[in-house]
């Protein structure tokens, strides 16, 4: 099987949001759901920080730090991958990159977390009317920066400007919490074989 390597440097232009709820019960009911084993389900949940107040979300973290699960970053490339839908003679985007790519390592770390967390008045419109509630989430700031390597099988036919176009993606959706807002927006600051 042949495997093409790149190396990828983000760089954030714009403050990115934690998405882990900091309730150990809450997170675990939710990735129960998710996880591909029993395993990995507690693996998770142990990196999550317990706090009492409610509507806070932050960020995985470990004895080295905050970081990101892998299946974020891959997530993030399938949904861009779904927009763009066909590049060229290449179709069904998103099933090409769930299935032929793969994020390395498991935890991309993050830079220090900013001390002032995010926080904003969240609305639904629910069955009972309008609610709002405050939510709050701790940011990794603007100007920061991510590694990764992207694995990429080479039957797949997803080369390095297929890439490119799918990392450019980011520049307007962005990654994390409220991309809606404008939120997780990053540019490649390097992309390249190795």
């Amino acid at each position: 099987m042949d495997i093409t390597v790149y190396k990828v440097k983000l760089k954030f232009t714009e403050d990115l949001l934690g998405t882990v709820p900091k309730n150990k019960e809450i997170y675990k009911a939710f990735i129960a759901t998710k996880a591909a084993s029993r395993e990995d389900a507690e693996e998770e949940v142990a990196t999550v920080a317990e706090i009492e107040e409610k509507g806070w979300t932050g960020f995985h973290t470990d004895e080295k730090g905050p970081f990101l699960y892998d299946y974020s970053v891959k997530g993030f490339l399938c949904e861009a991958a779904r927009t763009l839908k066909q590049h060229g003679a290449l179709k069904q985007l998103m099933d090409k990159f769930k299935r032929y790519t793969f994020v390395t390592p498991r935890k991309i770390y993050l830079p220090k977390i900013a001390q002032d967390p995010n926080e904003r008045p969240l609305r639904a419109l629910t069955a009972q009317g309008p609610r709002v509630a405050l939510v709050r989430s701790d940011v990794v700031p603007a100007g920061s920066r991510i590694e990764f390597q992207l694995k990429v099988l080479d039957q797949s036919g997803i080369k390095l400007p297929l890439i490119k176009e799918v990392l450019e993606y980011g520049s307007l959706m962005g990654l994390g919490q409220w991309r809606s807002g404008g939120f997780g927006r990053f540019e490649v600051e390097s992309l390249k074989e190795v």
